[in-house]
C-alpha cells in the first residue's frame, strides 16, 4: 500500500529477518494481556522475543510519553501528532530495526496506527496527513501482522473504570472521541486485510489468544 502524501515514502511490510507484530485497538481494550499471552507462547517455541510499546520504548521515548499522557494542560492537536511522529522515529530507528534485525520478534503495543487513529480521526487532523508524517519519519515499514482488538468504547470505558489508576490525557477523552478512534481503526483494518487481524475483544482472553497464535504461525510459515 503506497502514501499519496507528498514526500512519503512508500509504505511497506518489514520484508528482513524478524518478526514484528503490532497490537492497537482503543484504551482498555486487553492489548497488554494479549501482548504477554504471545510473548509466552512465542518464548515456549524458543524464539527470541521482546516487547515495546509507542510512545516510549527507548528512554528518550518515556520522556515525550509523559509530555504526551500526563502533561496538565493543553497541547495542539498539530504538536501532538509531531510529537508521537518523533518518538516512532526514534523508537523504530534505535530499537525495532536493530531487533528485527538480530532475528527477534518484535512485540509491539501500538504503532503509526494510532497517531492515524487518535490524532487523525480523534483529534480531526486530516488523517492522509498524519499516517504521511509517520511513514516519513520511520522510511515508511510497517509491521508484518497488525492486530486490532476492536470493543465497543462504552465497554472498554467500563473496564477501565475498575482500575485503581488515573485516566491520561488520552483515556479521559469524550466517548465521541472514542467511537471517531473505533471507527478508523476499523476502517484502516478494512484498507489493509493482508495486515491486519482484527479480533472481538469481548471474547475471553484465551479465545483471542487461540486466534492471535494462528494468525502469527500462518506468518511465521509464510515467511519460512
Amino acid at each position: 500500500m503506497s502514501d499519496t502524501s507528498a514526500g512519503a515514502p512508500r509504505a511497506g511490510r518489514w520484508a528482513g529477518d524478524g518478526l514484528w507484530v503490532s497490537f492497537e485497538g482503543g484504551d482498555g481494550v486487553g492489548k497488554s494481556t494479549q501482548v504477554a499471552l504471545l510473548q509466552q507462547w512465542l518464548a515456549d517455541r524458543g524464539r527470541t522475543v521482546v516487547r515495546t510499546r509507542e510512545p516510549g520504548g527507548t528512554a528518550v521515548g518515556e520522556r515525550i510519553r509523559e509530555i504526551v499522557l500526563h502533561h496538565r494542560g493543553h497541547i495542539a492537536p498539530r504538536a501532538e501528532a509531531l510529537l508521537y511522529a518523533a518518538d516512532r522515529a526514534h523508537h523504530v530507528a534505535e530499537f525495532v530495526v536493530p531487533a528485527l534485525e538480530r532475528g527477534e520478534v518484535v512485540l509491539q503495543d501500538r504503532y503509526l496506527d494510532s497517531s492515524v487513529a487518535y490524532q487523525g480521526a480523534g483529534r480531526v487532523l486530516d488523517a492522509e496527513q498524519v499516517r504521511g508524517l509517520s511513514l516519513w519519519a520511520t522510511g515508511g515499514i510497517l509491521p508484518n501482522l497488525t492486530v486490532l482488538l476492536d470493543l465497543d468504547p462504552a465497554v472498554a470505558r467500563a473496564r477501565m473504570d475498575g482500575d485503581d489508576r488515573p485516566f491520561d490525557r488520552l483515556e479521559a477523552e469524550r466517548e465521541e472521541f472514542h467511537v471517531r478512534v473505533r471507527e478508523a481503526f476499523l476502517g484502516l483494518a478494512a484498507a489493509e486485510p493482508e495486515r491486519f487481524l482484527v479480533v472481538d475483544a469481548s471474547l475471553p482472553p484465551e479465545q483471542l489468544a487461540e486466534r492471535i497464535r494462528a494468525r502469527v504461525e500462518a506468518e511465521i510459515a509464510a515467511r519460512g
